[in-house]
Formats: C-alpha cells, structure tokens, sequence
C-alpha cells in the first residue's frame, strides 16, 4: 500500500544509522540529474531516500536556495504606462506647440490643444492597459502541499518550503510540486502536455537517460525525472528534488517572461515612422514660413501665431483618436466571434501576419486521445467520432468485402435511441464478434465514462469510448469484478487483469500492450469464425496491420484474453489476440478548412510540436501543412543563421523544447516575416510573448499563456484566426483610408497657409478653426471610414509586404493632389471674396469651403482604384450619416451667433454658401477624372487593396 499519512498521522520509519544534522553540506543540485543513477543523485543531494531530510538540513538549504517559488515581475507603475502615451512624434510637436499659444497668449488654442492630448492618452491608456500576470499565474499553478519524508517520517508541508534533495511522495492525480529525479517509479505515467506538448502520458521510470554524447537531452526524453506543474496520470512515485523555484523548467520559463521583450506591432512601427515624417514636414512647413516672414519684417507675435496655426494644420490631432476607435471597434468585433483581444495594436498585427507558428497538442488537435483505426478478425475498421464523445460509428475499411449494410456501417452509436451508458450487455445491434474483440480494451482499463467525460489515463480513455461504440455495456465490470492485475509497467509494456465470469464459472484474463509483446504471449486468434491457431502467416499480417498503424503516426495497442484457472497476478500466456487500435489526438474539425483558408490568403502554418516527428507528420498530412520536419535535436545543433536559411523549408518542428520555439520565432523575424504564435500550454508563454502576436486557447490554454498572449480564443477553434487575420486585413485596409483622407486634409491646409503667406495675404483660417476641421471634421468621417465593410478579395490576396508603408510613393502623390485641389479652390474661394467683399466673410466662406472638402474627400478616398463614384459609395451608411452630421455642425458654426464667437466667423447667404459648395466638389470630380484618364491610357493601379 502506498503512504498515504499526512502530518496528522505521520508514522516512523527505518531512520539513518547516523544523525541527520552531521550530513555534510551537500553540493549544489546537478543540472543533468536525469543522466545520473538515481542512487548517485541521492548521494551528490547528501539523502538517504528511505528517511529523506533532517529539518535542520531542510532549513540550511531554503537559505541557501530559497523558497520553492517564483521571482516577483517587476511592474511598471501605471503612471509611468500613461506617459508612455505620449510618447510619440505627433503628440510632442503638438505639445510644443501648445506650450507656444500658450506663451503668446493664446490660452484658448492652448488649452483646447491641452483637452485633446489628455482626451487621446486616456483613450489609449484605457484601451491598452493589461496587467502583467504571467508569473502571478505560473504561482497560482503551484501544488499548495506536498507530501514529503523528513526526519525519518511522513509530514505534509508546503509545497513552498521544498528544498533540492526532499524525498516526495505522489499518486496518481497529483501534481508535480518542483522538478526531481525518480527512485520508486510504478507504472508510472505522467501527462507533460502543458510543458512539453507531448499528448499521450510518458511512461516513467528510475533509470537514467541515455545521452548522446554531451548534448542535453530533451525534456520530453527524461524519462527518470518528473517536472514542476505535470501531473500523474497513472501510478506511484517517490522522487529527490533536484531544482525548486525558479531553478526548475517552469522557472526557466517565468524567467524568459521577466526578461523577454514585447516586439513593437507593425501598426506601432508605421505609425512611429508617420509621426516622423508628419514632424518633417511640420519642420519644413514652419521653417519656409519663418524665413520669409523674417524677409518681410513681421512682428514676432504675429509669426509665433501663424508657426503655431502651420504646426497644428501639420498634424491631424485626431488620428491618434480615431486610431484607437477604429482598433477598438474591430475589438469589439473579434470579441463577438470568439477573439478576444488585449492589445489593441494587435488586431491589426495579425492581419499583417506572414507566419503562423501553431502549437499542435489543443490548437490543431483536440487534445483528447481518439481511436481512429482498429484492426479484428482478419479486417481493418475506420472509427469515427470525436475525443471522448462516444458518438460515433466503426466501418469496415476493408474493400475485398464491398460495401454492404453489415461491412459499411457496422455499429453506429448515434443511431441508438437510448443513452450508451445503459445499453444491454447483449445489444443485438452490435456484432457480437465485434463486441467480443473489443471487450478486453473495456475490462482491462481503470478510466471510467461518466455523463460529465472521462475520468483516467487518456489512451485508456480512448479505449474505453471504443467499447462504448461498439455496444460494450459500460456497467460490464460491476458484473465481471477484477480479482487481479498485473499493472502497466513500461519495460514489460503491457497490462492484464482478472475477472470472474460468474455467468459461465470461470476466470478471464484481459490484456492489452504493444502488439509485438502480446503477440509472444499468443496462440490464437480471434476471427468471425472464431479461435484459431496463429501460424506464421497470421502473425506477419497482424504485425503488418500494426505496422501500417504507426506508419500513419498512430500509438499502436492489441487487445488480448484467456480463461484462466488462477484469480491472481501471474504470468499470462496462452492468450488469444482479440483487437489492434490505432490511438491518435484528432485534428480539430475545423482545422483543416482553416490551414486552407490561410493559405490560400498567403500565410504560411507552421506546426511547432513536443510529439514525436511521426505523429507530427500524420497530423500534418491530415491537416495540409506542407514542408520539411525537423526534430529538437537537429534543431538545437544548428546556428542562428543556418535555422533562417532553412526556416521557409520547414513546415513541421517535432520534440521541440520551449527555447526551440523563442529561436525559431527569431528566426523567421530574420527573414522579415511577421509571426503569430499560437498555443495553450506553460511551454508556450514565452514565444507568444516573443512573436508579434500571441494566440491562446482560452478553453484548454492555461492561464500562463493566456497572460502572455496578445489574443485568446474564447472556443479554442484555429479557425477563429483566420476570421481575425481577416478582421485585421479590413481594419489595416481601413485604416489607409483614413490615413490618407486625414493627411490630405494636412497638406491642403499647409499649401493654403503657405501660399497665402508667398502672396502677402493673410491667413485664412486660425488655429482654432484648423482644429475644428482636424478633430471635429474630419474625425467622424474618419472614424465611418474606419468601419468600412471588408474588401470582396481581402482573403483572396497576399498579405502585404512587412516593410510596406502606409505611406508609399503612389498614396503620398494621391495625398498631394487632392490637398493641391483643396488649397488651390480655398485661395480661389478666399481670394475672390476679399475683392468683391470684405475680408472677415472671405475668411468664413474660405473656412467652409475648405470644411466641405472634407466631405468631398471622404467618398475619394474610400478606394484607391477604379471608378471613385458607383454603387460601392452606398454601402457605409454610417458614413453617410457622419457627413451629413459634419454638414449641420459647420452650418451652427458659422451662423448660429453664439458659435461666430468662438470661431470668428459671419453669417453667409445662400448664394456664398452654394459657392463654397460647388468648389468643395473639385476634389471628388479631380480625382474621379484622373482615374478615368489613367485608364485610358491602359496604366492600372497598382493598388493591392481593392474592393
């Protein structure tokens, strides 16, 4: 029996001959335990693993190693994350210039300019604010207590207090409290996925490693050691702890998390390389204006105001804003589809991805052991169904039989009327013979199906949902008790139990294991005409219907039994071979048609996995992916610059360590891709912070990864991505075109600014009104624009260039013409007003007529090819509402009196107003002609962002 005392009922054991406390100082843990004997470990960790640690050497040791916890992440103070909103080109030219208003005495622009700085950093301070709980998540995982001997007894402790060389105790369902090294493992299995991304349980055992040459051996290959937050899915086990804290491979990790740098998304790095371009311009407007206003002798008021009223007509203060919204609003989105996202850049990030980096074991695959093949009585069955659904049907897949009713559909769960949990044990709608060749994969097993899943080891649990399929009576084992078993143990590599057939008076013995190990027990073989002799042609086709199994990267298991005269463990022969199944983790459903989708939309998938590269490669063919297979070893033996050149080959990574995949993130940022990197377990936080855009299941992900993503999947469905690659493709298309609508509106009112000054004029507009065109204006029609409905062929193309602008040379010179029109018709408007008027109504009809623009250039600037007038300008309603909004509000402003007040403004006639709009319709019918001649002359856009 196992020990099972905690502190309340500790017992003694055989204690060491000499004192604890005269232990020598025992050297620090040796990092390649799992090489190592485990009787020299405990030599090296001075303990004697029969009466484990004195409480005085346990102390010494926590102060020489610490607590078995993780380090504290150092936190940013938040007002610090709120001055990093105003880190940027175009918010400190705009500082700038309302420390210059304010100097002069233009409190009004100054203070205005003020309330849309704070206005704007709030936005995105609340927008982007997560806290950082990646390491706060990986303490929460710690085990609480933890079984342990120390002074010769049993104590529970917490599991905080572990120190390297403490004697633990587990069972199965416990979890792993530090990393250690086994030496008591009894069929032990322990389920490593969230660590390693190994699918299936690993069979644990005491002996050491075997290493080639020096190189590590991976951490999926350790089968001596057990390592922090895994878990037992089977058996008992005592170790030595070899690392606690942040020594142990979790800590590795949290480290990587404390110290690994978020890559800026391609959104911020466009928008940093606008801001620098907006402060040259800005520079280059100012220092034109000053030279000449120094020429001709202005008074140095007068020029700080207009330097003040160029720098605001350079920078449209409500990009920032509209920014936010549109990211914000494309959030919202993604989150009603099963997106939800934490960092508004991010939405955009993904739409620009070139790579998908997907962890296999829960995000292309179910995560839930499913038998897909099965082999009885001479024929091959395909299994259908699902994970642990035991819905599902077994065909036959054998050709030389046709396709009648009895071969094509031999027994279908989901066509029964009652639940499988109460079928009769004699169900005629299944084969007998099927049942029978099943049934030693039902009794000699110990997980269980219940209405809530399945509780137990999930290859068991695969075997059992097979039974359930094919009309096994689940409640079988009440009727045929087990007298005895011989437990799994991964060097005998099988498992038999005993039942008593009360029914027939009899003893039956079940087993299950490797086909090969079974096949030596054998005799017989079970067929539809029922035992018989296994001659050697028998043999090499059971082997061969095995051997097909792995080669399709199935974990391979036979069924077998026997009547017995003995109730008890013993050595099983004489068995007659029942069933060969084949096991897999089963793509998702949706999977595949997502891989397809994002290929044809030009992403590459990449499967990044810690199963081996068999099972990787059958996954891999299921799912489409294409391209080279390269293990963690071979991996890890090659250079930066040798992983880069081979990078666009490799299609699948196998046995893979957690740092494999930050390198391998690396590596294709080396080849200017931009990467998005998917997984749900521990081994995954780090590289979902490296990549530009993390994805986390939320359903299977734990918490660590979904701390560390940018994104999580609230159904864990892959093809949820490829919704938000779209999303993020629409919201960049998007925001192009508020972009240039917006900066057109800048350079038209820096040409106007300027010319007047080269013409002796004065200005036109104020600060005040620039701004009101700026964020009042042109931020609602921005703000439509940013809500445009995808483009029809938005999958349908490549995803951009990662080093393309959004400002290239074809949308700067779109941007120049159309604020050439503008400037040049609001000079017309202004100049032919002061001859036949005065010059304040010349100010107010050049101030609307440049206001009306903006409605004009809205609709141009909604594609950048074809015709600029059709049907597609009706689509956005919103839009539409949001002109006709702007065109009321100019309307308050220039004749509601209240409103002249604040921006210098007079009441115009109708016929003025009619003027100022004829012109402002200039842009749109410049535009639609350029286009129309550009056709003509047989040049076509090379606009990749079409409708």
């Amino acid at each position: 029996m196992p020990e099972q005392q905690s502190t309340a009922e500790n017992h003694t054991l055989p204690r060491q001959s000499t004192a604890h406390h005269t232990l020598p100082v025992p050297a620090p843990p040796p990092p390649d335990a799992y090489r190592r004997d485990a009787a020299e470990v405990a030599d090296l960790l001075a303990v004697v693993p029969a009466t484990g640690l004195s409480t005085a050497d346990a102390e010494q040791r926590a102060a020489v190693w610490g607590a078995n916890e993780l380090a504290e992440p150092v936190r940013r103070p938040q007002w610090l994350r709120l001055l990093d909103q105003f880190r940027s080109w175009l918010i400190g030219i705009l500082l700038a210039a309302a420390v210059v208003a304010g100097i002069i005495g233009e409190v009004k622009d100054a203070l205005v300019i003020t309330v849309v700085l704070l206005i704007n950093a709030t936005i995105g301070y609340l927008q982007e604010r997560r806290a950082e709980r990646s390491l706060e998540a990986l303490r929460q995982m710690l085990v609480p207590t933890a079984r342990v001997r120390r002074d010769g007894q049993l104590k529970e402790i917490p599991a905080g207090a572990l120190v390297p060389g403490d004697v633990v105790l587990l069972e199965a369902g416990d979890r792993v409290p530090a990393d250690g090294r086994l030496v008591v493992a009894e069929s032990v299995e322990a389920g490593e996925a969230a660590l390693t991304g190994e699918s299936q349980p690993v069979a644990k055992t005491t002996a050491p490693a075997e290493a080639d040459g020096a190189e590590p051996v991976p951490v999926a290959e350790r089968t001596g050691m057990l390592f922090m937050n895994t878990a037992l899915t089977r058996g008992r086990a005592e170790m030595i702890v070899t690392a606690s804290g942040m020594r142990t491979e979790v800590g590795a990790i949290a480290e990587a998390l404390r110290t690994g740098a978020e890559p800026p998304s391609p959104l911020q790095v466009q928008m940093d390389s606008l801001g620098r371009r907006l402060a040259l311009i800005s520079g280059v407007a100012v220092a034109a204006y000053a030279l000449v206003a120094i020429l001709r002798g202005e008074a140095p008021a007068d020029l700080a105001l207009r330097a003040v009223a160029l720098a605001v007509a350079a920078i449209p203060e409500g990009l920032p804003a509209v920014l936010a919204l549109t990211l914000a609003l494309g959030v919202h989105r993604m989150a009603r589809r099963g997106a939800i996202v934490k960092r508004l850049a991010s939405v955009e990030a993904l739409g620009s991805a070139t790579v998908v980096c997907s962890d296999k074991t829960g995000t292309l695959t179910l995560n839930e052991m499913t038998t897909r093949s099965l082999w009885a009585a001479g024929r091959a069955y395909e299994v259908t169904g699902e994970g642990y659904d035991t819905t599902g049907t077994i065909r036959s897949a054998d050709e030389r039989h046709g396709r009648d009713p009895h071969d094509a559909a031999l027994y279908d769960a989901a066509t029964r009327d009652v639940s499988p949990y109460d079928v009769p044990a004699h169900d005629a709608t299944a084969p007998p013979a099927l049942r029978d060749a099943v049934l030693p994969f039902a009794l000699c097993n110990d997980a269980r199906i219940t209405p809530d899943g399945v509780v137990g080891d999930p290859t068991e649990a695969a075997l059992a949902v097979l039974a359930a399929k094919a009309g096994v009576d689940a409640e079988l084992r009440d009727r045929m008790p087990r007298t005895g078993e011989i437990p799994f143990d991964p060097a005998a590599k099988y498992m038999a139990t005993f039942h008593t057939d009360a029914e027939h008076g009899r003893v039956r013995v079940h087993a299950k294991g490797a086909v090969d190990v079974l096949l030596e027990r054998c005799t017989h073989l079970l067929t539809e005409q029922g035992r018989v002799p296994l001659d050697a042609d028998r043999r090499r086709e059971i082997t061969g219907a095995a051997r097909r199994m792995g080669g399709q990267g199935l974990r391979v298991l036979g069924a077998a039994t026997a009547t017995t005269d003995r109730s008890g463990p013993r050595e099983v022969t004489g068995l007659t071979l029942t069933a060969i199944a084949g096991i897999a983790d089963p793509p998702r459903p949706q999977a595949r048609d997502a891989v397809a989708l994002a290929q044809a939309a030009g992403v590459t998938v990449k499967m990044i996995t810690g199963d081996h590269a068999d099972t990787a490669a059958a996954i891999a063919r299921e799912l489409g992916i294409t391209g080279d297979i390269v293990s963690g070893a071979e991996l890890a033996r090659m250079n930066e610059q040798g992983l880069a050149d081979r990078i666009e080959d490799i299609g699948v990574f196998a046995r893979v360590a957690p740092e494999h995949k930050v390198t391998i993130v690396r590596a294709l940022f080396a080849k200017g891709h931009i990467v998005a990197m998917t997984g749900d377990g521990v081994n995954d936080a780090a590289a979902l912070r490296a990549a530009h855009i993390g994805v986390a299941m939320g359903i299977t992900g734990t918490d660590v990864a979904k701390e560390a993503a940018d994104m999580v999947l609230t159904d864990d469905d892959f093809s949820t991505i490829v919704r938000a690659v779209r999303e993020g493709r629409s919201i960049y298309d998007n925001i192009v075109t508020f972009v240039r609508f917006q900066l057109s509106t800048n350079i038209g009112a820096i040409l106007t600014l300027l010319a007047t000054v080269l013409a002796g004029l004065p200005a036109p507009m104020s600060a005040i009104q620039l701004l009101w065109v700026n964020i009042i204006m042109d931020g609602p029609p921005a703000m439509a624009l940013g809500i445009d409905p995808p483009r029809d062929n938005v999958m349908r193309r490549p995803p951009r260039p990662p080093g393309e602008r959004v400002l290239n040379a074809r949308r700067l010179a779109a941007i120049t013409r159309s604020g050439a029109v503008m400037a040049a018709g609001t000079l017309a408007v202004f100049a032919g007003a002061r001859h036949l008027t005065d010059t304040t109504i010349a100010a107010t009809m050049a101030f609307t007529t440049f206001v009306l623009f903006q409605l004009f250039n809205a609709l141009a600037a909604r594609s950048e090819d074809g015709p600029v007038l059709g049907r597609h300008q009706l689509h956005n309603r919103t839009l539409w509402t949001c002109l006709a909004t702007v065109l009321v509000l100019q309307v308050i402003a220039v004749q509601v009196p209240t409103a002249q007040g604040v921006f210098d403004t007079v009441s115009l006639s109708p016929a003025q107003w009619a003027i100022c709009l004829a012109t402002a319709s200039t842009v749109l019918l410049a535009e639609h002609g350029w286009r129309a001649a550009q056709a003509r002359l047989g040049r076509p856009s090379d606009a990749t962002h079409r409708r």
